[in-house]
């Protein structure tokens, strides 16, 4: 099975992440995107643990934050 990856992402007014486009054009929200890396689904990126233990998805290239991908809406 080839794996997906991320493409898109959609931002709430707050600038946080709320939901992902990936590369066979699925929108899936944050946490369908956590379940699905943690599965082996989205390749390039990796899930993390903050100081109080909540998990959050980090790129696993330069852009951590996918602050340089396009938006999914324009």
């Amino acid at each position: 099975m080839l794996m997906e990856k991320i493409i898109k992402v959609e931002r709430n007014h707050f600038g946080e992440i709320i939901n992902f486009q990936t590369s066979s054009g699925r929108i899936i929200s944050y946490q369908k995107a956590l379940n699905e890396i943690e599965a082996g689904v989205i390749s390039g990126v990796e899930v993390q643990e903050n100081e109080l233990g909540a998990s959050y998805i980090v790129n696993e290239n330069d852009d951590r934050d996918f602050s340089n991908y396009p938006p999914i809406f324009q």
